[in-house]
């Protein structure tokens, strides 16, 4: 049978998977947010792209963040945080990495829409956004956006719920990331 293809039936989706999210686990990721502490994000393709405009909302609120594989990216220390986007939890190079910065000594929050995947069961920290994938077939597939579009928008909100959260704890205004913009006008 086939889903209603409307604006409305993508919000209800992502209203849907939102929903699904355990707001403690968030609280307690934005816990280990330190301003002292670099933050690294990983991730392929959309997932990747959602951890670019994370990356820069941290920037804008005063946290120094680095997406991996960018030419200015500098190495990964012990204490660095080190959050990778998966929504399979099985991206190879995503997962790879993943390993290698939690044995180096990193603080490993993992963002993904399976709880029993490998990136899961390595994570120091566990965010599960439970959005549809480019896997999911038959049964698994509740959405009526193509590949992993719910995964990627949904994880775009969580991700900026946590910059908010992180914005009250160490009291940033919007005026105050306002002066971190670009302001090149």
């Amino acid at each position: 049978m086939e889903r209603n293809i409307s604006l409305a039936a993508i919000l209800d989706e992502i209203k849907t998977v939102i929903s699904d999210v355990d707001e403690r686990k968030l609280t307690d990721c934005v816990n280990i947010f330190d301003k002292e502490k670099r933050i690294f994000i990983d991730g392929e393709g959309r997932s990747g792209l959602m951890g670019k405009a994370f990356a820069m909302r941290l920037m804008h609120i005063g946290y120094n963040s680095y997406v991996i594989g960018e030419t200015i990216t500098p190495s990964v220390k012990e204490g660095d945080i080190y959050i990778s986007i998966s929504g399979s939890g099985e991206t190879s190079f995503v997962v790879q990495n993943a390993e290698k910065a939690k044995k180096i000594g990193c603080q490993l929050i993992g963002v993904t829409s399976k709880e029993s995947s490998t990136l899961a069961s390595i994570s120091n920290f566990l965010v599960i956004v439970p959005g549809t994938t480019k896997g999911d077939s038959g049964e698994s597939r509740k959405s009526i956006q193509l590949l992993s579009t719910l995964f990627d928008q949904s994880v775009h909100i969580v991700l900026d719920y946590i910059c908010l959260l992180i914005s009250k704890k160490d009291n940033v205004s919007n005026d105050m990331a306002i002066k971190k913009h670009s302001n090149m006008e």
